[in-house]
């Protein structure tokens, strides 16, 4: 996918395992690790990853097929998204549009489909589990034993202090997980130069220190959509919160009022006790 002619940005960690010259060998790497295996033969690999699906304004997800399967991976440095099963089920359905035609599926030959496999891998500073299985079914308002379509997403917590296997067996992962501590502790310090100074201590360290050294203003510039784009999704959650406050704390005041007016406490006294207007108060 060229990078000339994108409207969003990509991640570091997309461009790490996607699009650096070096991303099939990262990603197989992590494949490797994932699935205790050797493979070596990264030109039997090919990137699939789709444009605006699991992120609408940022290219946070990789996908490859290798080895009969379908590996969708996305990495979240906030909470994670209790709603990635169904997110990944779009992604899922989009890429099998891709690799097979219309006709194909009318065809009386079973198809043989690539196997999907879906992984978030979690590096937010909130507490979240070593590992954790995320599945479809959880959303559906109708439970029962055995639903009639699953969809489950591997969610690993890739901090350094989980110490999870992935870390020991992928040394591109580990040094991924090193940067972005590297980079929030100098954020913190220095907000101006932060970025530059975090690239410039992990080249200093051997934290991945190639890829670093070719590509050190893409990515401080990536960093920088990073940090915008999760600030931004701060912003909103922030937003979000302040607003079911708002209304649950208006909602209370409402029914204190109906209580205390169907109890026959005068309108003033109602005024009161709850805040509402005279008006408000008339229409319960």
């Amino acid at each position: 996918m060229s990078t000339a002619n994108r409207k969003y940005k990509d991640s570091v960690f997309v461009d790490l395992f996607a699009e650096d010259e070096n991303a099939k060998e990262n990603f197989l790497s992590l494949y490797n690790a994932l699935h205790d295996t050797s493979l070596t033969a990264t030109e039997r690999m090919k990137n699939i990853r789709l444009d605006q699906v699991l992120y609408m304004a940022f290219y946070n997800d990789v996908s490859y097929l290798v080895d009969n399967k379908i590996i969708v991976l996305a990495e979240h440095q906030s909470t994670i998204n209790p709603n990635m099963p169904l997110r990944c089920l779009e992604y899922i359905s989009r890429l099998y549009e891709t690799i097979f035609e219309s006709k194909e599926k009318y065809s009386r030959k079973l198809l043989n489909i690539p196997t999907p496999e879906f992984y978030v891998f979690y590096n937010g500073e909130e507490p979240f589990p070593c590992d954790k299985i995320l599945q479809l079914s959880e959303a559906f308002t109708e439970k029962i034993k055995e639903p009639n379509l699953e969809l489950t997403v591997k969610v690993i917590n890739i901090n350094r202090q989980n110490r999870h296997p992935v870390l020991e067996n992928c040394k591109t992962m580990y040094e991924y997980t090193v940067f972005v501590d590297t980079v929030r502790r100098w954020k913190k310090d220095d907000s101006q130069n932060g970025f530059q100074k975090a690239v410039e201590e992990c080249i200093a360290n051997d934290i991945l220190r190639d890829y670093l050294k070719r590509k050190t203003k893409e990515v401080v510039n990536m960093l920088l959509a990073e940090y915008n784009y999760e600030t931004d999704i701060a912003v909103q959650r922030a937003e979000e919160r302040e607003i079911a406050f708002a209304d649950g704390s208006y909602q209370a005041k409402l029914e204190t009022a109906r209580l205390l007016k169907q109890l026959g406490d005068s309108t003033q006294k109602i005024i009161q006790v709850t805040g509402l207007s005279a008006m408000e108060i008339e229409k319960l």
